[in-house]
């Protein structure tokens, strides 16, 4: 006889953001009744990429909505490196700015590392300097990735045991599947990060507690390979006839897993609000001096 159908939670990622950014608007209207000038994420975009440009604008929306400064440094593709750099050096000291964030991906001829490396650590709020990752490696205090960090949230927020678990995380980015891995033995899970050239995945996959799904494989993890009562996690994206696709089966995996998260309304909501949530530790940090 088979087991009964477990009642899937689809995650709301937009509903959870919410709650969170009503949390960091209470801190910065804290901030704001003491005087205190309130938070600012600058972005810096170069290029014209339709996707980062809007990305960008919800950014901006979403600071708006919870009373932080934020301002944005459109520059030309033609941008060299030096020029690039430049800037940086002028927001890494500016005092008045509390967060930068340089969106990726940079045009050719522009060294992403580079980038990262002349980050202050102090505003590199999508820790992704090489003080910050080596940070996150050792367990020591410093920004964290986003979507890690959102991966993390969703995970705490629905309430799902970390201590002890079985996680999977299929990607092994800098972005993404590194920083998530570290983030979750730091959490005290037991994880195993598989990748393209992983024998039977999907028989590792089904040994999981947590699955963390950040490949870019269209619908990779199908309702098979999920242990019944597992959390799901998509955090990839990728494009199929016009349309934008998850890492997961969505539907199939309804009624075997715990809790699954959407290609959209997701991961990528909670992804803005842990960089709003970055700034206003930042700039807390700041004023602690």
């Amino acid at each position: 006889m088979s087991a009964p159908p477990i009642e899937t939670v689809v995650v709301d990622g937009l509903a959870l953001a919410n709650e969170l950014r009503a949390e960091l608007a209470k801190r910065i209207a804290g901030h704001i009744e003491a005087g205190r000038r309130p938070p600012k994420l600058v972005v810096v975009l170069v290029g014209d990429d339709p996707a980062s440009a809007s990305y960008i604008k919800g950014k901006q929306r979403a600071c708006a909505r919870i009373g932080m400064d934020s301002a944005e440094h459109h520059l030309p593709a033609s941008t060299s490196q030096k020029q690039l750099l430049d800037l940086i050096d002028t927001l890494n000291r500016d005092t008045g700015v509390d967060g930068i964030l340089v969106q990726l991906p940079l045009p050719k001829g522009i060294n992403a590392n580079a980038v990262a490396e002349a980050l202050d650590p102090a505003k590199d709020v999508d820790g992704l300097t090489p003080m910050n990752q080596g940070r996150l490696l050792l367990g020591e205090a410093g920004h964290r990735a986003c979507t890690p960090l959102g991966v993390m949230e969703i995970l705490r927020r629905n309430e799902i045991p970390l201590e002890g678990a079985l996680a999977v995380v299929i990607g092994r980015s800098a972005i993404v599947g590194k920083p998530v891995s570290l983030l979750l033995q730091q959490a005290n899970a037991t994880v195993t990060m598989c990748h393209s050239r992983t024998r039977d995945l999907a028989g590792v996959c089904r040994q999981a507690d947590i699955i963390v799904a950040a490949v870019g494989v269209p619908r990779l993890v199908q309702r098979d390979w999920v242990k019944p009562g597992a959390a799901v996690i998509d955090v990839g994206v990728s494009q199929v006839d016009g349309k934008l696709v998850g890492d997961v089966d969505t539907d199939g995996v309804c009624g075997v897993a715990r809790i699954v998260t959407p290609h959209r309304r997701g991961v990528g909501p909670m992804t803005i609000t842990l960089l709003l949530c970055n700034t206003l530790d930042a700039y807390e940090a700041r004023l602690a001096g």
